[in-house]
């Protein structure tokens, strides 16, 4: 019995280097982005903005501090010295690929070093050897909110073209000590988050942004990204003759709130400001929509003489993107708003919400892969989609997580169908398959794992790990390739 899927159809998870590895500062690793975020208990875990926001002082304050307690990303979950045993819980589960990302500072750690940090390299080497003993196929993010610090201090981050270089250089490191581990490769993750949290991923500081245009920025940081992206790209093919190398997008998925042409006409500004980050490494060039928009806006991208040729004969193999919810749009500002995936939109009176008020749309899933495929055409990838939530651990150490299994298996009944009307889907990567850090507000309450973790928001616990119901039920889903998933 077939479901439409690939007999080689990849499943597995997804983890990000710093909200998992831990050991910030050993073994030569230099300091990140990651590393001054801040734990806020004392916010509104909706506001996003409030607990990505950075300026010079707060960096300074977190660079002369030690503390792993206030800055979670620092600890992660301690992967770096755990790996052997969670890629042996995710083989377990059947595990066919997991993607996971290289921290560029442990590597450089200022991002200009003339040699690359060797025990850096090792760790990663070690863990991909690992990886190809357990049958694991290694997907890999290159930039995954992991700037070396320094390049925003000295550069404000990739507003600078210098970066340019010395990705492409951190790239072609990265081909060349592990071609013979990976084939599937990411350059940026969610290219288009630049817009939403800039330091995070961009390393954009305000206060550095000259008479304060921050939007100016912002999307000349994304059109070096746009330039290094294909620069890898090109670098990857030569390297690794059967590389591939993958887009990665915020699938905001974006419905008007009525069929009022205001709502309407606010939800397609959304979806096509959404859509031209894909273009741009798809297509191979900028919407002309688009960069009239930023006109309009009065930001002028500086491109130089052979920025626009590299994007356009560079453009990526197959785009990957995370989905987690759908957002709505609306003319009336008076109307609730609720938080997603760092960014805001009006309540959908149809849909359920999380405790973090994310809004659960399993169709939106289908939507968005008919989307994709109908504009490009090309192989996607779900590389993000799963359910944050407070998970409770029972006297006999067990873990009911029925919530989980629930959003993720309607999520793969969605998936399944957008297969069977003609989408070509490699594979499906939940986040995250082991409990880590936060990304946007450095909680570890806020938990996906089919793995429990024993750590709280404080950092204390053993970090034992515990299986919950959703391990077993996973562990069946990709046994049957996704034929069972009651």
């Amino acid at each position: 019995m077939s479901n439409g899927l690939k007999k080689d159809f990849l499943w597995g998870g997804a983890i990000a280097a710093n909200q998992v590895e831990g050991a910030w500062n050993i073994d030569g690793k230099g300091i990140s982005v990651a590393d001054v975020a801040k734990y806020k208990s004392e916010l509104s875990i909706e506001d996003y903005a409030a607990h990505n926001a950075v300026s010079l002082s707060s960096i300074e304050e977190a660079m002369n501090s030690l503390s792993v307690n206030e800055f979670p990303k620092r600890r992660g979950i301690d992967f770096y010295h755990r790996y052997e045993e969670d890629l042996e819980l995710f083989a377990e589960m059947g595990f066919k690929t997991l993607r996971l990302s290289i921290a560029w500072s442990r590597i450089f750690p200022t991002g200009e070093e003339d040699k690359p940090n060797e025990k850096g390299l090792v760790f990663y080497e070690n863990v991909f050897k690992k990886m190809k003993e357990l049958n694991i196929e290694p997907v890999v993010t290159l930039s995954h909110y992991e700037l070396p610090l320094e390049l925003c201090l000295k550069y404000n981050g990739w507003v600078d073209r210098k970066l340019i270089d010395l990705f492409v250089k951190f790239s072609k490191v990265c081909f060349e000590r592990y071609k013979d581990y990976v084939k599937y490769w990411l350059s940026f993750n969610e290219i288009d988050s630049v817009v939403r949290h800039p330091f995070t991923s961009g390393g954009i500081i305000p206060e550095k942004c000259e008479n304060n245009k921050e939007l100016q920025c912002i999307y000349q940081a994304v059109h070096h990204q746009f330039v290094a992206s294909a620069l890898a790209t090109a670098e990857c093919h030569k390297i690794i003759p059967d590389g591939k190398m993958g887009g990665m997008l915020t699938k905001l998925t974006t419905y008007p709130n009525t069929c009022n042409p205001k709502d309407v006409f606010l939800t397609l500004q959304s979806n096509l400001n959404n859509y031209a980050f894909s273009d741009v490494q798809v297509k191979g060039e900028y919407p002309v929509i688009f960069l009239k928009n930023l006109e309009q806006k009065g930001i002028v991208l500086e491109i130089q003489k052979d920025d626009l040729d590299i994007i356009k004969k560079h453009t990526v193999d197959f785009l990957s993107f995370s989905y987690y919810m759908s957002r709505t749009e609306s003319a009336d500002e008076s109307l609730e708003k609720t938080s997603g995936n760092t960014i805001m939109g009006v309540r959908n009176p149809y849909l359920p919400s999380t405790e973090w008020g994310w809004q659960i749309d399993p169709l939106g899933l289908y939507i968005s892969l008919i989307e994709l495929y109908d504009r490009y055409n090309i192989p996607l990838f779900i590389v993000e989609n799963g359910l944050g939530a407070k998970d409770v651990v029972e006297k006999d150490g067990s873990i009911h997580d029925e919530y989980r299994i629930s959003y993720l298996k309607s999520h793969i009944e969605e998936m399944k169908k957008a297969v069977a009307a003609g989408v070509d889907l490699m594979g499906y990567t939940a986040w995250a398959p082991i409990d880590s850090i936060s990304a946007s507000t450095s909680q570890m309450s806020k938990r996906y794992g089919f793995i429990y973790v024993d750590q709280d928001d404080n950092g204390n616990g053993t970090l034992d790990r515990m299986k919950k119901d959703s391990f077993w039920w996973y562990k069946k889903v990709i046994e049957s390739n996704g034929l069972i998933l009651g």
